[in-house]
This record gives structure tokens, sequence and C-alpha cells, in this order.
């Protein structure tokens, strides 16, 4: 996975999401209900991916009684994280590093959002194989990413679309061109089949679609039990 270690782009990274992720705080308000339907009202969170701290402030901010444990590769965005929780980081633990990082828990609920399409498939594997095996029976995985066809034209036609997006919500043209070459020829993007059909694959059921935009793709699947 990319750490995010260049301190200016660490100290832009709030108003990111915000432009180049189609409904983002609609993303994370969503992510949060799917959570509830099955996490307790002491329920216990990983998030992994969790720099940055924008998604675990929404969730402490929406269930008083969640802790969470958050576990990202990147010291810098960590920091990031305490600071945009504020006092809400005292219902956190933070932890450098991936998924293996993590305590064994057992979670009542997981997230990683925006964070697996930095991975290639067989490390994505893993990291979901991982997830669901700190996960109570029956607990929930919500998952959100880069997922968009791999084939032409539609591929260069989904990124266009992403770029043409970014750029009415003001990132400069030439960035979002940079931005979807990158995501083109570097980024270990999936087509939305193969990144369901490997949630399925480290043993997740009833897994569901129920975000979709652009070249963003998300899920909400369960740990059988």
């Amino acid at each position: 996975m990319t750490g995010f270690t260049d301190p200016q782009a660490v100290a832009r990274y709030a108003e990111g999401p915000v432009r180049q992720v189609p409904g983002f705080h609609g993303l994370q308000q969503m992510t949060t209900v799917l959570l509830a339907e099955h996490a307790p009202a002491d329920g216990n969170v990983l998030v992994v991916g969790a720099g940055g701290g924008l998604e675990l402030k929404v969730f402490a901010e929406g269930h008083a009684g969640w802790r969470f444990v958050g576990v990202d590769p990147s010291a810098e965005m960590l920091a990031l994280a305490r600071s945009t929780l504020g006092e809400l980081a005292a219902r956190v633990d933070l932890h450098e590093g991936y998924v293996d990082t993590a305590p064994e828990g057992p979670f009542d609920a997981a997230t990683c959002l925006l964070t697996l399409h930095f991975l290639p498939a067989p490390e994505r594997l893993h990291t979901l194989r991982e997830i669901r095996r700190r996960l109570r029976p029956g607990a929930p995985l919500v998952v959100a990413h880069h997922s968009f066809p791999q084939s032409e034209p539609e591929k260069t036609r989904w990124l266009q679309r992403y770029a043409a997006f970014a750029a009415a919500s003001g990132v400069p043209f030439a960035n979002a061109a940079n931005a979807i070459a990158a995501i083109g020829s570097k980024l270990p993007a999936l087509s939305p089949e193969h990144d369901e059909a490997l949630l399925h694959e480290a043993g997740f059921e009833d897994v569901a679609l129920f975000y979709a935009g652009f070249t963003f793709r998300g899920w909400v699947a369960r740990n059988p039990g």
C-alpha cells in the first residue's frame, strides 16, 4: 500500500477526497448505516487504512458507544488522524502498519475505504482474509475503492468521466488528467467483477454493491455465522 509521507500532501489530504470521490460524505454516512445494522451500541470497529481520520470522525460522532482500532502504514497520516479526531481520539487506538499489525479482535465490524485499490490482487485477498479472521461471526465489512472495467474502451471512458468530475469539483484539469494517467497505468485497480469475487474468495457472504460513483465501487459483506 502506498504511504502518504509528503508533508504537503498530508496537509492537503482533507480537501482531496471531497473533490475526487463522488458522494464522499454520503459514502461515509452510508457506511455508518451499514455498520450499525449489525454492530452493537458498544461495538468495537476495525478501520483499515485509517490515516487522515475522516471516516473515523464520522463513525465516532454518529455512535457515541463505539470504540475503534485504526491501522495505517503512514505515521504522518496517523498524526493527521489524531488532529482530525480531537477529543474523539480517546475512543480510538491507532496502529502504524498493515492489516497484520491489527489486534486479533474479535471486532464487531470493519471498514476499508479508499485503500484496497493500492494493493495487487494477491495482497488484496490476504488483507480481506485477515480482516475476516478478526471479525465476530455475522459482523459486517464495508469496502469502497477504485473499481472499474479493465478492458478497452470502457476503461478509458470511465477514467475520462472521473477526470471530468474532479475538474468540475475544482481540481485543475491538468492535475486531473495526470491523475487518470497514473491510475490507468500504475494503480493495480481491478474490475468490479474481480473485486466482488475476491470478497467471496476471502470467505465473506451476503456480498452486495451499495455504492457506485464513476470509477469507484463500494460493497458490504458479512463474516459467516
